[in-house]
């Protein structure tokens, strides 16, 4: 049986070639087709929202699929853009909104929206990541987990992002150990709590961030494996993210509803 770290290592070995085989899928292949022939004759978002097709390949790209449904919504992202800070992207704490008017900027851009790379081989490329790690996700929760933070991870600022993704919380709280329950303590607890375990700019540093989601990939084996297996063993006990003795006496304090 594969484990989560060497099911994450091999498609993260050569990122590239792993890409190139999702992309070159029949399914996959056939989308990306329609989208680039389509999109650069879109003009306005009624044009945009018209084509279910294109629409669909759009959300599927950004990561909000299961949004597709709410196109009222949708819409009033896009409309208002991201150059007011009133915007309704803005507003909401989940960046992948903002991530898709950055790609369909047709407040900024209008007709010349869909022109641009990021608006045509952009949302290609994320189109097929977002597809690696689903399918990626049908063989191993935390292989998806581990490829969807490696690919946030250097946007991460603050401990309130983290917060703010559950994806990210839980490859975090994974790595520093902390019981589920964490989840439900005061927001700026959670959030002083992963800031002072961890330095955010290193995940600006890709082996940094490999480090920590080798960590991540073996905790997540232990926890979800039935054999008895720790491959911890092959890290060896120390990890630069470990928890402080003062960390963990704060997080005590928080399960137990303390100041």
């Amino acid at each position: 049986m594969t484990t989560t770290y060497t099911s994450y290592r091999l498609i993260t070995a050569d990122l590239t070639k792993s890409l190139e085989r999702v992309s070159a899928q029949p399914d996959v292949a056939r989308e990306t087709e329609y989208y680039l022939s389509k999109i650069g004759s879109i003009k306005t978002l009624d044009d945009f929202f018209a084509d279910s097709r294109l629409y669909n390949y759009a959300m599927k790209a950004h990561g909000l699929e299961d949004m597709a449904y709410a196109k009222a919504f949708m819409r009033k992202v896009l409309a208002e853009g991201i150059d007011s800070d009133d915007a309704f992207a803005n507003k909401l704490a989940d960046g992948r909104y903002k991530a898709l008017v950055e790609s369909l900027n047709f407040a900024r851009h209008g007709e010349a929206a869909t022109a641009f790379e990021r608006a045509q081989k952009g949302v290609a490329e994320k189109y097929t990541r977002q597809t690696l790690e689903q399918k990626a996700g049908e063989e191993n929760t935390g292989v998806r987990l581990a490829l969807y933070f490696q690919r946030m991870a250097p946007t991460i600022a603050n401990g309130y992002e983290i917060i703010a993704d559950e994806a990210l919380s839980s490859v975090v709280r994974t790595v520093l150990q902390l019981p589920a329950e964490f989840a439900a303590a005061d927001v700026d607890r959670q959030a002083d709590a992963y800031e002072a375990a961890i330095d955010f700019k290193d995940f600006q540093d890709p082996q940094k961030i490999a480090e920590f989601l080798d960590r991540f990939t073996a905790l997540w084996e232990i926890d979800n494996s039935s054999d008895g297996y720790d491959p911890l063993a092959v890290f060896g006990a120390s990890s630069g993210y470990g928890i402080s003795p003062d960390l963990l006496l704060t997080i005590n304090n928080l399960k137990l509803g303390g100041r």
